[in-house]
């Protein structure tokens, strides 16, 4: 492998681990050697990197000496248990969990957002949840150019963001509909093919989920907006990769659908596809295994009776821009 940096992919046996392997080798990534661990019943197991088998280890305290940049795919509890070993061994973690995000030491990126803040990293940086990155990419240069207010969002979130056995419950239960069997949910609360499932993570006190906490909380860290107005519902829908977003923008300045169109298009990682008379609109079909989020059916927000109010739509892809992809992108700008 060429000369560059030591790379590590912790989890990489994993959905979004087999998608930080790709997105290294599509992006070109300089890797001088790349480590792939895993549980230990993965281990000796192979998988391809440039052409080349790369035996998987077994993770263990003393897997990040000399290494540079750690991507971490592996759950929060094991991403706690292993940040001290990576950090002395002299390593950047890049972790996909939701361990640190919220941590005042670790700071919080999406590279199109607040690249910026890089800077400030401790031996960890975080990704955000996915529906806050997808979000973020088309909403931040809204933000830059008006000054946010507020956000109502409703989430349609596919099937893949419960992991490699959401995707699987969902096309095994799309059969036994179709057969007439009866279905057995496991990976979800309830039956998710031809069904909708206002409920994604734990539920607190106040009636939302952890997962829509995470929308307003991790929002305000990003875009440095403390007093950010957030509400958000999040919803599992049976599409098996890509979510969407059903944006409500305040702003504390008129902002009109002609100029969020220019700013949407100057802007990078997010793509315009506005063209309603042509039934051109974000579909998550049309995001799958695409770098960029997708931004169209904008429009005035007509409850108003100001111009400050706009309504759009959104899809990415949540194993790449909201978690590979990501964490690839921030690796890059170290």
């Amino acid at each position: 492998m060429a000369n560059g940096f030591n790379v590590a992919v912790a989890g990489a046996t994993g959905a979004v681990g087999v998608e930080m392997v790709k997105t290294l080798e599509k992006r070109n990534f300089p890797v001088k050697n790349l480590k792939l661990l895993a549980s230990a019943r993965s281990a000796g197991k192979t998988m391809k990197f440039k052409g080349e088998d790369v035996v998987i280890e077994e993770m263990t305290h003393d897997s990040f000496k000399g290494v540079d940049i750690a991507l971490f795919s592996a759950g929060g509890d094991i991403s706690r248990e292993y940040r001290p070993f990576v950090v002395e061994s002299g390593a950047v973690m890049i972790d996909n969990s939701s361990a640190f995000r919220m941590d005042d030491d670790v700071p919080l990126v999406v590279p199109e957002v607040n690249a910026e803040d890089i800077k400030l990293h401790k031996g960890v940086i975080a990704n955000p949840n996915c529906t806050t990155a997808i979000m973020l990419v088309a909403v931040a240069p809204l933000h830059r150019a008006k000054g946010l207010r507020r956000i109502v969002a409703a989430t349609y979130q596919a099937a893949s963001g419960a992991g490699a056995k959401g995707m699987h419950e969902l096309i095994v239960q799309a059969r036994e509909v179709l057969d007439g069997k009866a279905v057995n949910p496991v990976a979800f609360a309830h039956q998710i093919a031809f069904n909708l499932i206002p409920h994604i993570d734990a539920f607190k006190e106040n009636g939302y989920t952890k997962e829509e906490l995470k929308m307003l909380n991790e929002s305000r860290k990003m875009l440095h907006l403390p007093e950010l107005l957030v509400s958000c519902t999040c919803v599992r829908i049976p599409v098996l990769r890509a979510h969407s977003e059903a944006l409500n923008l305040e702003f504390e300045n008129d902002i009109t659908p002609e100029e969020a169109r220019a700013i949407i298009e100057a802007a990078p990682g997010v793509q315009l596809v506005d063209d309603p008379a042509d039934k051109r609109y974000p579909m998550p079909l049309d995001a799958t295994e695409k770098y960029d989020v997708l931004c169209g059916r904008i429009r005035q927000d007509i409850s108003r009776n100001d111009k400050r109010g706009l309504d759009i739509f959104v899809s990415g892809d949540q194993v790449l821009k909201g978690a590979a992809l990501n964490a690839v992108q921030i690796a890059e700008l170290l």
